[in-house]
């Protein structure tokens, strides 16, 4: 049996972090891991647009089995956050379906919990977990790609349950 191979995705529009995880069991490994940072001073469709190639480029270059990204998250304060990245989060999708690929989301305290034990865990908690779990040397870096990889190990996290269930 062939490795599954997830592309883990932070969505963000100034910032997306991405990490391209494969296997299962108890130590996926990374493939790549980085971020996509669109022209910040660009117009928000050039800047959609960036974000669109980059993404293509990654399919192209590892192409993946599914897409894991957090749901959208909004805050009271800060509701043109979740607008900008519902934007940044349209985008993905949209390549995703146009490589063929299915896209799984999670909740943001769903990832947190199961990587490091709780569901309120902040990024550096975060950024600690999965360098543990994934047996990585140091933490990754920004908290972007950390993110990534946390979504990615989620899902296949619940892909592994969902096969030992059925």
């Amino acid at each position: 049996m062939n490795p599954l191979r997830v592309l883990g995705i932070d969505p963000g529009l100034n910032t997306t972090g991405y990490a391209v995880l494969e296997g299962q069991g108890r130590r996926p490994r990374v493939l790549e891991a980085g971020v996509i940072r669109p022209r910040a001073k660009s117009p928000l469709e050039e800047r959609l647009h960036e974000l669109f190639q980059g993404l293509q480029e990654l399919f192209s270059t590892w192409p993946p089995a599914a897409v894991a990204l957090e749901d959208l998250f909004s805050h009271y304060r800060q509701p043109q956050a979740a607008i900008l990245m519902g934007h940044a989060r349209g985008v993905i999708c949209l390549a995703a379906a146009a490589a063929q690929v299915p896209v799984a989301a999670y909740a943001p305290a769903e990832v947190k919990k199961l990587v490091t034990g709780h569901g309120r865990a902040g990024k550096e908690q975060v950024q600690r977990a999965v360098a543990l779990q994934l047996g990585l040397s140091q933490v990754p870096s920004p908290p972007d790609v950390a993110d990534a990889m946390a979504v990615a190990l989620c899902h296949l996290t619940h892909l592994q349950r969902e096969a030992l269930a059925g």
